[in-house]
């Protein structure tokens, strides 16, 4: 997880300086790594200078030798379990929500970090091709862990992926460039790991660290009946005792070099630590929220197909529904002309709105139109009074019914998903002629055919190694070559 660094008014200017020069082009650059990372290798590589040359000045906590590292983990743990006892008790005391003012604000944070946990572990994909050197292993049985050891219901994409589908979360694509920033840095270091091998292990020294944040979204998302797994699984699996933050350290050891200039691979890997700065944050997406501009974004991308679809006499203070959707900058004066005509009532219940009617329910004369989070955002603006907190009983009402349909729908959907073919991992099968129209089963057939036919585990690792990449680890065939990566292994 990212690192809090402890800086002064001027450095936090600067890191906001250089997030956003970090931004510029990392969008293209993430879909780009992401579906040819060959090809596009040595663009994340030129992409991974600039941003090291960007972040000299932004101070680390890192201590000055190795040797006191496991103190500093120590005392970095000891005082976020303080902090998050602290707000434990500030919470029984009556204390608000420190993080999400409302259920919207939430699923929006789901949204706004997906690039990013989409791509959970890549920048250690490049080290999977060191498995017969130990040195290298707790690095690759991090990176194992982050795929779930290959099974679905722990692998970190799919239970992200799942947790966008079950709230009906899309269009994290149309984020802005800020938020893709870490997910290129994460598949720029996998994708160059030859190269960057310092930047490398100082990057996941700092994100694998646990924050306070992460313990403190968990909490909040669930009382929103937001299931928090993946990240309540992300405070177990780094834990420092034995978790990967130990591992981050116990591989600075081992890969520190013996002969040569020592003094300069630590400063490389106090480059790839500062990394963890850049871009969109746990605490900027949080911050940045705004719930009306939302629904002024959320409308103004359905204004494009909406502004031809309604008849003339679909008229808002005298003008028809067409002309306020045919140019976006409108958009809040529509909603506050549906609020003067009746057709919204702010700080009531939504049922109260003849708005709402129309985008909800089965037989709504909009249904369909909104996706259930767009629903969301729309039902937390309407009970929200004008500059006033949201109605207290509203909230309430809302929680209580999410905790109760959304935890046991996600749960069911993970054990669902668990069903793909737990088969051998080395065993030659005889092919079968079902095999050849049986669609996925029979790709995991092939793959053990041509596993079974290597000549030797080295060519054997390296074919798994090639479906472990991120963006194919969390398919089926993915999810089969780490479990037989693993266990090849043996860690």
């Amino acid at each position: 997880m990212t690192p809090q660094l402890v800086t002064d008014a001027p450095e936090v200017s600067h890191v906001q300086r250089t997030a956003q020069s970090a931004a510029h082009c990392a969008k293209d650059l993430y879909f780009a790594l992401y579906g040819d990372p060959l090809g596009n290798a040595r663009a994340g590589e030129a992409y991974l200078r600039e941003q090291i040359a960007a972040v000299q000045n932004i101070p680390a906590d890192l201590p000055p030798t190795l040797a006191q590292l496991p103190g500093w983990i120590a005392a970095r743990t000891e005082a976020v379990g303080k902090e998050y006892r602290d707000y434990l008790a500030a919470r029984k005391a009556g204390a608000p929500r420190r993080y999400f003012s409302n259920r919207s604000h939430a699923l929006n944070f789901i949204k706004s970090v997906a690039p990013t946990k989409l791509v959970d572990g890549a920048w250690l994909y490049g080290l999977l091709k060191h498995w017969d050197n130990p040195d290298y292993h707790p690095l690759i049985k991090t990176y194992v862990e982050e795929l779930g050891e290959g099974a679905p219901s722990k692998n970190h994409v799919t239970i992200y992926r799942k947790l966008l589908a079950a709230h009906d979360v899309d269009a994290w694509e149309q984020l802005d460039e800020e938020h893709f920033v870490q997910g290129a840095i994460q598949l720029a270091l996998g994708h160059n790991a030859d190269r960057m091998l310092p930047e490398i292990i100082g990057y996941n020294l700092g994100y694998e660290q646990l924050p306070l944040h992460l313990m403190i979204t968990s909490y909040e998302l669930n009382e929103f009946g937001i299931d928090p797994y993946y990240f309540t699984l992300h405070v177990t699996v780094d834990n420092a005792a034995s978790g990967h933050a130990q591992k981050a350290v116990q591989a600075l050891v081992d890969l520190m070099p013996r002969v040569g200039d020592r003094a300069a691979f630590y400063r490389r890997v106090i480059d790839g630590y500062r990394l963890n700065e850049l871009g969109a944050s746990t605490n900027s997406v949080i911050a940045a929220f705004d719930l009306q501009e939302e629904l002024v974004r959320i409308l103004a991308h359905k204004s494009s197909v909406g502004k031809n679809m309604h008849s003339d006499y679909c008229r808002v203070a005298g003008r028809s529904v067409n002309d306020w959707l045919g140019d976006p900058a409108q958009i809040p004066g529509f909603l506050g002309a549906l609020e003067s005509a009746g057709w919204i009532k702010r700080g009531e219940d939504v049922e109260h709105s003849r708005f709402w009617k129309l985008v909800h329910g089965e037989r709504a004369e909009m249904f369909g139109v909104f996706s259930a989070y767009e629903q969301q955002v729309l039902r937390d603006w309407i009970i929200t009074p004008p500059g006033g907190a949201r109605n207290v009983k509203e909230a309430r009402v809302l929680t209580h019914r999410a905790r109760q349909r959304t935890l046991d729908n996600l749960g069911e959907h993970l054990d669902r998903s668990s069903q793909f073919p737990e088969r051998g991992l080395i065993r030659r099968r005889p092919a079968r002629d079902t095999d050849r129209d049986s669609g996925g089963d029979n790709e995991l057939g092939l793959l053990e055919q041509r596993v079974a036919a290597a000549a030797g585990k080295a060519e054997a690792m390296t074919l798994l190694a090639e479906l472990m990449s991120p963006a194919h680890h969390h398919s089926a065939a993915g999810l089969m070559a780490t479990r037989m990566y693993a266990q090849l292994l043996d860690i």
